[in-house]
């Protein structure tokens, strides 16, 4: 089966030459691409990756010209994609492209209609404290059980992604996909995964409580309107 593995970069010029090293070995793989999308950067993201791509077998751009939101990125690279598996992660060197590989095993031992996840470990106990609040609450709210929501990778079958409808373009797509693979009755499978400190620039929500504030405020406001829907 081949996977394809998108990787949203905003404004994450710094960063490419150690993600592109990272996704090398992914993008080497018969039968596997990695998308990474320019998600509308202003820095020298398209510039950084139109140098350094022709060096990796495996690896290709697309380009969103302006910005609309972590979400809209990765929708716009599975648009893109040609795999029968889908995928994506993030590119701030926090999880690790190589990651994907590991879930595919998962794919070839269980069968394609399932859905496969990261389990983060490796964080600070105040980010734990927080994943752990936030999945209480989804889980009680959504009625499945939903743990670790923003880990990464998340991988799932073309099939399945062919299925959404309406998916929002923000971070809220972590959730969205998660929850409606419980509601569709995917068999999930979880495996541990590292996650490190970014290797250059800040988060673009992680950054203070006020920014996580912002962030609950959003996501609670779109888990409410998964309720609705799953009701109508």
């Amino acid at each position: 089966m081949k996977l394809s593995l998108v990787i949203p970069c905003y404004n994450e010029a710094r960063n490419l030459p150690l993600l592109l090293e990272r996704c090398a070995a992914v993008g080497v793989v018969p039968a596997t691409e990695v998308i990474l999308v320019d998600n509308g950067s202003t820095d020298e993201t398209a510039a950084v990756l139109a140098d350094l791509l022709p060096a990796f077998p495996g690896c290709r751009t697309i380009r969103v010209e302006r910005n609309q939101g972590y979400g809209y990125g990765i929708l716009a690279g599975l648009r893109a994609a040609a795999g029968s598996v889908l995928a994506w992660t993030h590119a701030d060197m926090q999880t690790d492209p190589q990651d994907a590989l590991r879930g595919l095993e998962l794919f070839e031992r269980f069968g394609s209609e399932v859905f496969v996840k990261g389990r983060r470990h490796g964080r600070p106990p105040t980010d734990v404290l927080f994943t752990v609040g936030m999945s209480c609450f989804e889980t009680v709210l959504l009625r499945r059980p939903l743990w670790d929501i923003n880990a990464q990778p998340t991988m799932f079958s073309r099939g399945f992604f062919a299925s959404w409808s309406d998916p929002p373009h923000d971070f809220s797509l972590d959730l969205y996909a998660y929850y409606l693979a419980r509601r569709r009755g995917l068999a999930v499978h979880r495996f541990p995964v590292r996650f490190g400190e970014r290797a250059h620039g800040i988060s673009h929500w992680n950054v203070n409580w006020t920014a996580k504030r912002k962030f609950i405020r959003r996501t609670v406001d779109f888990s409410l309107e998964l309720r609705r829907r799953a009701v109508r």
